[in-house]
C-alpha cells in the first residue's frame, strides 16, 4: 500500500475500554492509528499490549489531554510532521460526570432502584470536570485537527455519545431550542449554553433553571456534542461526521456492568469511522440503529 493509500487515525481516550478496542480494530482494518491517552504510561503500555496483536507498524503512541490546549497543538503538529493529513478521528475520551454506585447499578437492572440519584452521585465539580472533557475537550481535537482533515480524500469524525444527550432530556427550553437549530447553530452559542448551565449549577439553580436532574454533566456535555456533530456535518458536507451511543459496554466507568464486550461495543464506532464515500453523515447512531436527536 504506498503512502497515498494509507489511513490514519486518532482516538482519544484510547489506554483501555471502548477507545482501546477502536484502536484494535481499526489497526487490523490496516488502518496506521495515533493512540493518546493522558497518562504516558497507560498508553505506552496499550501500546504494548496492541504489539501483540502484531500490531507493531499500526499504532503509535502521543499523549494528549483534551482539557490542555498545548497538548492538543502538540498532537496536531505531530500528526502534520509525521503523516501531513488525518482520515479519521474519533472522539472517545471522556469522564462519567458521576461516581457510580455499582451495587445500586446492578439494582436498578434488576428493576429494584428507579432513582438515578441513588445510581449516580453528581456535584458540580464533577459535572465541570464533564462538560471540560466531554464537550470542550472533544471540540478542542476536533478544531485543530480539522485542517489536517480537510487534506484527506475521505475524512470521516465519529464522536462517542450517549442517548442521555438527546434533547428530550434536556428541561430547559432555551437550550433546547439553540441545540436544536442547526441552522444558526455556531460553536459560540454552544459555548454559551453550557457556561450558562454550569454557572447555574454552581449557584445552585439547576432545578429552578430546569437543567436536567440526573447525571446533568453528561446529560449537557453529550447534547452539546450531538448538536456539534450535527452542525460540523453541515458545514462540512463531503465528510461523514456522525454520533453514536456505543450501548451497555462493560468498562470501568459502569464497574464492568455492561452487556456488551469491549470488541463488541467497538464494532459499530469503527464502522463508521471506515464508513464508505458519500455514507450518511450528520446522524445519531444507537448501536447500529439511527435514531433522531
Amino acid at each position: 500500500m504506498g503512502e497515498a493509500a494509507k489511513r490514519y487515525a486518532v482516538v482519544t481516550g484510547a489506554n483501555k475500554g471502548i477507545g482501546y478496542g477502536i484502536c484494535k480494530k481499526l489497526a487490523l482494518n490496516g488502518v496506521v492509528v495515533v493512540l493518546t491517552a493522558r497518562n504516558e504510561k497507560r498508553g505506552l503500555e496499550a501500546v504494548e499490549r496492541l504489539k501483540e496483536f502484531g500490531l507493531s507498524d499500526f499504532v503509535v503512541f502521543h499523549q494528549l489531554d483534551v482539557t490542555d490546549p498545548s497538548s492538543v497543538t502538540s498532537l496536531a503538529d505531530f500528526i502534520k510532521t509525521r503523516f501531513g493529513k488525518l482520515d479519521i478521528l474519533v472522539n472517545n475520551a471522556g469522564v462519567p460526570g458521576g461516581k457510580v454506585n455499582g451495587e445500586n447499578y446492578l439494582r436498578r437492572k434488576k428493576g429494584e432502584i428507579l432513582d438515578w440519584n441513588l445510581i449516580v452521585y453528581q456535584n458540580y465539580e464533577l459535572a465541570k470536570e464533564c462538560v471540560e472533557t466531554d464537550f470542550f475537550g472533544a471540540e478542542r481535537v476536533t478544531e485543530a485537527l480539522l485542517p489536517l482533515l480537510q487534506l484527506s480524500t475521505s475524512p470521516r469524525i465519529v464522536n462517542i455519545s450517549g442517548q442521555i444527550g438527546l434533547l428530550k432530556h434536556i428541561p430547559n427550553e432555551w437550550a433546547r431550542e439553540v441545540f436544536g437549530d442547526i441552522e444558526n447553530l455556531t460553536n459560540e452559542k454552544l459555548y454559551e449554553v453550557l457556561r450558562e448551565f454550569l454557572k447555574d449549577y454552581k449557584e445552585g439553580s439547576l432545578e429552578s433553571k430546569n437543567w436536567p436532574p440526573v447525571v446533568s454533566g453528561v446529560t449537557m456535555a453529550k447534547a452539546g456534542i450531538n448538536a456539534y456533530t450535527r452542525m460540523l456535518a453541515k458545514k462540512f458536507p463531503h465528510f461523514c461526521i456522525n454520533c453514536i451511543c456505543p450501548g451497555s459496554v462493560k468498562t470501568d466507568i459502569n464497574h464492568n456492568n455492561g452487556l456488551l464486550s469491549i470488541d463488541e461495543g467497538a464494532e459499530n464506532p469503527v464502522r463508521l469511522a471506515l464508513l464508505p464515500d458519500h455514507g450518511p453523515s450528520g446522524l445519531f447512531f444507537s448501536i447500529d440503529q439511527v435514531i433522531p436527536f
